[in-house]
């Protein structure tokens, strides 16, 4: 008999690291699952009931996975991020569109096998969205989900369609069979602002601007920042991420009116993130030297999102404003950090 667990796909990135630690927070008897092309931390291999060092494209890996576990949820949040899939468009549509259809598929040969739904959560991204320049981004305000759907990136456009696949696998997957099956992939999707952990480094995103001139300062080294003081996006703590996962996790589906969402918490330009990290490291140095090329990837993401339906459908609430987030949870742990 086949063990009941869930699968983490990416588990030692920035998500992965806090939601490993809240779902064995929550249920100490909960068998993860986790799945990175690097290894884990022995922290995080403690909390797990299996760890992989493998590739989600490995197809003989995943069919393994699937004789052995029945997944009722799966958080895949294994992805190449938006400026190194920029520079090598081909490894990230791989890896973040086939990557995806793969586990997809086995979430459904599950679903069909077991009877029951297999809960899929994609961590999708305001990179979907795409405005043509800075005064329309400034006027468009808070953009709502079916809005400025242009994508002009790679990872973007690689993100969007997976919210069409999984649009499709929750409610039109292989709509042409005779007898529908009576279980299916139950796709929630949230698309993320800009995130920062005070436990995790930036990892190679275009939004990680504000997260990196902070850990730059708390090691007092120069920061040459890629986008202008004005640059505006909407931003989330780590935490609040990760509560946002665990909420639309556990929402019934019958209140869901959509597979994807905004959520939102603050939204603030680069020179706010300066004037706060200054404020806390006196020292802090950082050159304002805008990346044409970067900035224009900036520009095309929205000034801040409409989560109203988030909101309303499954309770969102972020918990930390843009002060709260530094004054009780980014600047006091980046300091213990670096021993300031």
């Amino acid at each position: 008999m086949s063990t009941k667990a869930v699968l983490i796909t990416g588990a030692n990135g920035e998500i992965g690291h806090g939601l490993v630690s809240r779902l064995t927070e929550k249920n100490p008897e909960i068998n993860i699952v986790a799945i990175d092309v690097h290894p884990l931390s022995k922290t995080l291999q403690d909390q797990c009931h299996e760890v992989i060092v493998g590739d989600i494209m490995d197809s003989s890996l995943l069919d393994r996975l699937a004789a052995f576990y029945d997944f009722e949820t799966i958080y895949h949040l294994a992805a190449i991020l938006s400026t190194k899939a920029e520079r090598e468009p081909v490894l990230g549509h791989r890896i973040n569109v086939d990557g995806t259809l793969g586990l997809l598929e086995l979430a459904a040969r599950q679903a069909r096998a077991t009877g029951e739904n297999v809960k899929f959560l994609f961590p999708s991204s305001i990179a979907a969205y795409g405005l043509p320049n800075v005064a329309v981004k400034m006027k468009a305000g808070k953009v709502k989900e079916n809005e400025w759907l242009d994508a002009r990136t790679m990872y973007g456009i690689n993100k969007k369609y997976c919210e069409d696949l999984g649009r499709y696998y929750n409610w039109y997957y292989r709509q042409l069979d005779p007898q529908q099956t009576t279980a299916h992939v139950d796709f929630r999707g949230i698309r993320f602002p800009g995130l920062i952990s005070a436990v995790t480094l930036p990892t190679g995103g275009t939004s990680d601007y504000g997260p990196e001139m902070m850990h730059y300062a708390a090691q007092g080294k120069v920061y040459d920042c890629f986008v202008p003081e004005s640059a505006t996006l909407p931003f989330m703590v780590m935490p609040d991420a990760i509560n946002a996962l665990l909420k639309l996790e556990a929402t019934p589906a019958k209140n869901l009116t959509q597979v994807v969402y905004n959520i939102g918490a603050f939204s603030v330009s680069a020179k706010d993130f300066y004037d706060v990290i200054k404020k806390a490291f006196p020292s802090a140095h950082v050159n304002f030297k805008p990346d044409v090329l970067r900035q224009k990837i900036v520009d095309s993401w929205p000034a801040d999102v409409d989560d109203s339906l988030a909101r309303k459908e499954w309770g969102w609430s972020h918990e930390f404003d843009f002060k709260r987030a530094f004054d009780e949870y980014l600047i006091p742990a980046v300091k213990n950090r670096y021993g300031k």
